[in-house]
């Protein structure tokens, strides 16, 4: 993969973000939106903050700032300040995206714990990572009467040759 490839894959990553909260978050009651449940991180709310602080800290990890801002799910009952910080973290992520090029991908861009992390392995986790979440909100919803659909990265190419 080049650094082209992951600009586009990260296309599909937000594309899925962005069409689960228009399509089936959005639409969701308040109490929908927080109901507790002992899968995973629990709500839905606290699911999508969740992949929004988990993208957020390991791109400012990336761009090297230690400290990203961040949501508390339990003090976040407010889904428009929840969608502006995902649309701050997509737009940071973009940013960031837009500056990457080949090289940089065999690149150890991160110290500590993380330091022997390649920039390509770490760009996968985190879309996959996010893969796996929303899958598990898609369950949630599913147990909240929400009729949903797939996720599959290839039906995103189908739809955006």
């Amino acid at each position: 993969m080049n650094a082209d490839d992951f600009r586009s894959f990260y296309e599909y990553h937000f594309s899925e973000n962005r069409s689960l909260w228009d399509r089936y978050i959005e639409p969701l009651s308040q109490e929908q939106f927080t109901q507790a449940s002992s899968y995973s991180y629990g709500s839905v709310r606290n699911q999508i903050v969740h992949v929004m602080s988990v993208d957020n800290a390991w791109f400012s990890d990336l761009r090297g700032h230690q400290n990203a801002p961040e949501l508390n799910p339990p003090d976040t009952n407010d889904r428009a300040l929840v969608r502006a910080f995902g649309d701050a973290v997509e737009a940071r992520m973009r940013d960031y995206l837009a500056g990457i090029s080949d090289d940089m991908l065999s690149s150890k861009p991160l110290q500590g714990e993380d330091a022997n992390l390649i920039m390509w392995q770490v760009l996968l986790h985190v879309a996959n990572h996010a893969t796996d979440h929303r899958a598990q909100i898609l369950r949630l919803l599913n147990d909240l009467g929400v009729k949903t659909g797939p996720q599959d990265y290839v039906f995103y190419l189908y739809d955006h040759p």
